[in-house]
């Protein structure tokens, strides 16, 4: 009890079922930000920040680069989709390497292999070299990724503390996705997209110089038992979330009846569906059975599944809207993103709090109706809509849901998760992130696709975010508040 409290104080009651986080007003910084725990965490941070960073620093200049390189429709999809795919389906076995290993060395080689491959990406000077060291960056952030968390894990080892950090970390990576946009368009302007690179390159030399520093070496839990690797489960969810990504990513150019759509879709779910049974064979399964239906951490993955989405969505649709519907330049549009950017770092600094405060049940349900409410906005788009009018409010709106969301839904996915499987938490938690974009942007498009004017097409697409935003959020009530019951 603090000593200047009256001693005849009552104890303040337990916190609500739907949060790990005991009722407080203070901030949610982890520790003092001078403090080496407060260092490792904004470190960490950063790097989080970059890995998803990285995944959109050639997303605007992507034309330029297909100019460069005398590059089809198909090479650019492949050139956009080779830091992803081992991204997203390395991120399992990335955990399961952490919590066996440790994180910081499984941190560390990550850094490494994405730092040089980083470099070389700077200076590939063939479509051929670019794909190859775009693949080898996403294989070194499916190590990094799930790895930071463990160490974080390990850094900060009291849950409440680590509670309030994960309310913070839940914005980060959505703010890397949006700097990385903003930051591609003016960079491609003035000088070239190959600098693009010097951003990774440079946050991977200075974490790797900080790491012995900052981070403990030890696992967070040194008195568990070190997990199996599970090779034959890594492989078929690799290829099985991989194979049937890609099949997804083409349904942007083909229709969804093609060879080339439905047969990478139909490799993926048998893959992952034998992923599945081999699980419930194997002594240390890749993904313990049951460990993503717990209801409050089922509802975590959904939300930042739907957050990552969303983001995903709005900035893709708008991008296409203003450039080749209202003739917007590449600079224009990307200053257009500038107040989506400002709202998501302004509410993730009060979605923390918030948390603390509400309970992260409560905060993800609030950020999924905004959200909602954001797309409904955005769904009356026409071909002349105004920018400040018609579109600012929506996006903004979205922009602010989505980051109550992340750092409800952040909170949600990594409560009550042993210390030993803090890998673990951080890979499925970051699939859902990669597979939001992907499977949500393709199902949306599908459904703008049903249309045949493609402003319209457009609305269809925002009003079915918002009612899966919606139907999620009556969802989510229902398990929080069977939870309360409890």
């Amino acid at each position: 009890m603090d000593p200047a409290q009256p001693l005849t104080e009552p104890t303040p009651p337990p916190p609500p079922p739907s949060s790990p986080l005991p009722p407080s007003s203070t901030p949610p910084s982890p520790a003092s930000p001078a403090s080496p725990a407060g260092l490792a965490f904004a470190m960490l941070a950063v790097v989080q920040a970059t890995l998803i960073f990285t995944i959109t620093l050639i997303a605007v200049p992507l034309p330029r680069i297909g100019q460069e390189f005398d590059l089809s429709a198909a090479d650019l999809v492949l050139v956009n989709a080779a830091y992803g795919l081992p991204y997203s389906g390395l991120l399992l076995f990335g955990g399961r390497l952490a919590d066996r290993y440790g994180g910081r060395p499984v941190f560390v080689l990550g850094l490494v292999l994405f730092g040089l491959a980083s470099v070389t990406a700077a200076l590939a000077p063939t479509f051929e070299a670019l794909v190859a060291v775009r693949f080898s960056q996403g294989v070194g952030a499916a190590l990094t990724a799930p790895a930071a968390l463990a160490v974080l894990r390990a850094v900060l080892r009291e849950p409440a503390v680590f509670g309030r950090a994960m309310a913070t970390w839940g914005g980060v990576s959505v703010l890397g996705a949006a700097i990385g946009t903003l930051a591609s368009g003016a960079v491609t302007t003035w000088i070239s997209w190959r600098w693009m690179f010097a951003v990774p390159v440079l946050v991977a030399v200075l974490a790797l110089a900080a790491t012995r520093l900052l981070l403990p070496a030890g696992p967070a839990d040194p008195s568990a038992s070190r997990p199996g690797l599970d090779p034959v489960g890594a492989l078929l969810a690799t290829l099985g979330v991989s194979i049937g990504s890609y099949g997804l990513i083409l349904s942007g150019d083909h229709s969804w009846g093609s060879a080339r759509v439905l047969g990478p879709i139909a490799v993926g779910v048998v893959l992952l569906a034998l992923f599945l049974l081999a699980e419930r064979r194997v002594r240390d399964p890749l993904l313990p059975p049951g460990f993503t239906v717990e209801p409050r951490r089922l509802v975590g993955l959904v939300g930042i599944l739907l957050a990552a989405a969303g983001t995903g969505l709005v900035t893709f649709l708008l991008s296409l809207y203003l450039q080749q519907q209202q003739d917007w330049s590449t600079l224009a549009t990307t200053g257009a993103f500038v107040p989506f950017t400002l709202a998501l770092i302004v509410v993730n600094r009060l979605a923390g709090p918030a948390v603390g405060r509400y309970g992260a049940g409560v905060v993800t349900i609030a950020g999924l109706v905004g959200g909602a409410v954001g797309l409904a906005l955005l769904a009356g788009i026409g071909s002349d809509t105004s920018y400040v009018t018609g579109l600012l409010p929506g996006a903004v709106l979205l922009a602010a849901g989505t980051s109550f969301v992340f750092s409800g839904s952040t909170v949600l996915t990594t409560s009550n998760v042993p210390a030993h499987q803090a890998g673990l938490a951080g890979g499925v938690m970051n699939t859902a992130m990669e597979l939001g974009p992907t499977v949500g942007l393709a199902a949306l498009m599908a459904v703008a696709a049903s249309q045949g004017d493609l402003v319209v097409g457009y609305a269809w697409a925002f009003g079915a975010g918002a009612v899966v935003y919606l139907a999620a959020a009556l969802a989510a009530a229902t398990v929080v508040r069977r939870r309360g019951s409890a």
